[in-house]
């Protein structure tokens, strides 16, 4: 992935200057309650969706086919309806995503630094970090985390999610099949007898 980063910035460059493609990242849905999330419906930090539920999305996946290409090669979970997903992600200076944690250790999430610019940091559990172009930070995002741009400029990474290392194929088939079976399940009418 980092050495695509030259070829990826080229097209992040040529998504940037319509910006067309980008909503916030935590949007409420009319079927579900809002999350309480002050960023809700914010595009200080926003998304460019490149995968999102297991399929690209269309036109912006044929926008990037260089970073699509380099998606290809990083062992990310296929499961239907979930993954892959891979974005561009946006955070305007000033903004700031309050810490939070992600419901799985199954997977890690990628960031692929972009535009990192100075005054923009990562705070994973008890660890801080600064991004830096085409340097790779991954992390376990069921660790409590946050992230913030206190400098002048917008930052962007490629986020996406990868397996786990230490799962093996066999455990990363078995939840696959658990993940797709609990879609399946979801609003399916339960026998009372």
């Amino acid at each position: 992935m980092e050495g695509s980063t030259a070829a990826i910035c080229a097209e992040l460059d040529r998504v940037l200057a319509t910006d067309d493609g980008f909503a916030p990242y935590v949007q409420s849905m009319p079927d579900r309650p809002a999350p309480a999330n002050p960023l809700l419906d914010d595009p200080s930090w926003s998304a460019f969706q490149l995968w999102q539920g297991g399929a690209p999305v269309e036109p912006n996946a044929s926008l990037c086919p260089q970073t699509m290409a380099a998606l290809v090669s990083a062992p990310i979970p296929v499961i239907a309806g979930r993954s892959p997903m891979a974005i561009f992600s946006r955070l305007k200076p000033g903004t700031h995503i309050r810490p939070h944690h992600g419901m799985l250790n199954t997977r890690l999430i990628c960031h692929l630094p972009l535009i990192a610019p100075d005054g923009c940091g990562l705070r994973v559990g008890a660890e801080t970090r600064h991004w830096k172009t085409g340097e790779m930070l991954i992390f376990d995002d069921s660790f409590e985390h946050e992230a913030w741009n206190r400098g002048q400029e917008t930052r962007v990474v490629l986020l996406f999610e990868i397996w786990r290392p230490e799962l093996t194929p066999d455990e990363r088939a078995a939840l696959t099949d658990i993940f797709e079976a609990i879609d399946t399940y979801q609003g399916a009418a339960v026998d009372t007898g």
